[in-house]
């Protein structure tokens, strides 16, 4: 599969964010609920479903 530079930019813009990447890196542990998910961070649910 050929990945695109527009989604190569995408990709990496969203690693840019240390909250997303803490959250990658919480569910790299195993499941977890949106809840789970918010608790250590200043964000609405919506915003962490997103």
């Amino acid at each position: 599969m050929a990945t695109t530079d527009a989604e190569l930019d995408y990709t990496f813009h969203a690693l840019a964010d240390p909250t997303r990447r803490a959250i990658l890196a919480r569910l790299a542990s195993g499941e977890a609920t949106v809840n789970e998910l918010a608790e250590p961070f200043a964000i609405s649910l919506p915003a962490i479903s997103r």
